[in-house]
This record gives C-alpha cells, sequence and structure tokens, in this order.
C-alpha cells in the first residue's frame, strides 16, 4: 500500500463528490472564538458545505486568526452574517433547509438516529451556552454527540465536525 499522489486523490475526492445528494449548511450561533470558527470553516470546505449563516458575536471567516486555522479555505465557502441567530435561522429556511440544531436538548435523539437526508442545515451553538433558546425554538428536530467519558461536551468544533460527517454518512449509506 503507499499514499496517493494529487491526481489520485482529486479522483477518489470526485468520486465522493458524485456519490453525495442534499445540501448542507451550517448556522453558528455566537461561536465567538475565531480558531474555532477557522477549524469549522476547514471541515465545511473539506465536506462540501453550501453555506454559513453566522449569527450574533460569530467571527467572520475572514478574521486572520480563523483564516490561520482554516488556511484560506474560507475561499470555497459562501456566508452572510446576521445580527441575531433567529435571523440566520429565517434566512437558512427561505434557502429551502430544515434546520437540526445539534444541542443537548429536553427532545434531542442521538444524532445517529435523526434523520439527516436531504436539504440540512446544522445548528451549533457557544463553547459554553450551545445553541441559543431563541434558535432552539425554530429548530425542526436537535441532536446530541453520545459520549462515554467523563466530560460532559466537545470542542464546538470538534462536535461541528461529527455533525457534518455523520450526516454526510447517512447520504453515503443511503445512496443506492
Amino acid at each position: 500500500m503507499k499514499p496517493l499522489n494529487d491526481t489520485g486523490v482529486k479522483r477518489l475526492n470526485r468520486e465522493w463528490r458524485h456519490r453525495t445528494e442534499g445540501r448542507l449548511a451550517l448556522l453558528l450561533d455566537d461561536v465567538q472564538t475565531p480558531f474555532n470558527v477557522g477549524a469549522i470553516v476547514r471541515t465545511a470546505a473539506a465536506e462540501r458545505v453550501e453555506h454559513l449563516y453566522l449569527a450574533g458575536a460569530t467571527d467572520a471567516p475572514t478574521h486572520p486568526k480563523a483564516r490561520k486555522l482554516s488556511m484560506g479555505t474560507d475561499r470555497y465557502l459562501e456566508w452572510s452574517a446576521y445580527a441575531r441567530g433567529v435571523e440566520a435561522a429565517t434566512a437558512a429556511r427561505a434557502d429551502g433547509f430544515r434546520l437540526v440544531a445539534v444541542e443537548l436538548a429536553d427532545e434531542a435523539r442521538p444524532l445517529h438516529e435523526l434523520d439527516l437526508l436531504g436539504d440540512v442545515c446544522l445548528v451549533i451553538g457557544h463553547e459554553d451556552r450551545g445553541v441559543s433558546a431563541a434558535v432552539l425554538a425554530v429548530c425542526d428536530a436537535a441532536g446530541y454527540i453520545p459520549q462515554l467519558g467523563r466530560v460532559g461536551s466537545l470542542n464546538v468544533a470538534h462536535a461541528a465536525t461529527i455533525a457534518i460527517y455523520e450526516t454526510r454518512r447517512q447520504a453515503w449509506t443511503a445512496a443506492p
């Protein structure tokens, strides 16, 4: 076994793009740390997220610290900023997305048990406070990432990565 060369990587990525259906977007609700935004942007660009809806105090992907971590991959994404999370949620819904919060909430189900097929906008909240109550109230569903250890939460960028991958995984396994 040997590593793929650049041509092999491009061929592999093209194959997965053809196997992937459904649009995917992210709503970042007060994700304040630019390093977290940068990490989320890099994953979003790698997994073909269509749009980022930035709400509240979320730093723009062009923030110097975010760009440093994303390694400039923000150029592959479209994004828009909103003063409040509910405004961003309204815009995402108007663009045809179903809103799914990644949040520990009373009606949340394990993320892998949710139907994440079709056009989905994953809603990611503040590192400490999570998704705001106002935004959570307008979401269609909420899912959480089961955890087995003594730590009760993940870094927001890592949680976003897991949720993005789970959404794509469901599309890949559902495809004929």
